[in-house]
């Protein structure tokens, strides 16, 4: 936990939105010892990434099959403090890429947001810890359970309706890799 507020706190966000987002994450986990947990109904930290392939021109998003709508991967985080170790590995999970690594090793975006009530489980918060990760050996995806779609984008393609966090991820991710 102590790593993720340090994370956090070395974190710059990259407009009001991101830094209100930091600012109640810091909160919640220094409040809440459960943090991590799914069973803490108000909210909990989730862990996600923007994946690359492996020549870093195109970015994946998949079309969440519960929520219905286009989102990076990721994933909860149950128990696990480690956000970028849930991060890879609902990366692969997800993806169905065996091999992952990061671009980098620090805290790439972080959004909180609220998720509706599903299947008896009440409206909650996830607290969304977002990496930028690349894929090792293969771009070669595989659809699971949990999604309807993985899709392959180049950071020109016309994209489907987004939430402003995930524009806003695909522009940093843009904007680093033209530097």
């Amino acid at each position: 936990m102590n790593d993720l507020l340090t994370l956090l706190k070395n974190f710059t966000p990259a407009d009001e939105s991101e830094r209100m987002s930091r600012e109640l994450t810091v909160q919640f986990v220094e409040e809440n010892a459960k943090a991590f947990e799914r069973s803490l109904l108000f909210g909990h930290v989730t862990a996600s990434a923007l994946l690359l392939n492996k020549d870093k021109t195109k970015f994946l998003l998949m079309h969440h099959r519960k929520i219905n709508k286009w989102f990076q991967v990721g994933g909860h985080c149950d128990g696990n403090p480690d956000t970028l170790e849930v991060a890879m590995k609902e990366a692969t999970e997800e993806s169905g890429i065996d091999r992952v690594e990061p671009v980098m090793s620090e805290v790439f975006d972080v959004d909180v947001h609220l998720i509706p009530q599903n299947k008896g489980v009440p409206a909650h918060f996830h607290f969304d810890i977002r990496f930028l990760l690349k894929t090792v050996d293969t771009d070669e995806l595989v659809i699971n359970h949990e999604s309807q779609a993985l899709t392959w984008f180049s950071f020109n393609d016309e994209l489907p309706a987004l939430e402003p966090s995930v524009h806003r991820m695909i522009r940093k991710a843009k904007e680093l890799l033209a530097r």
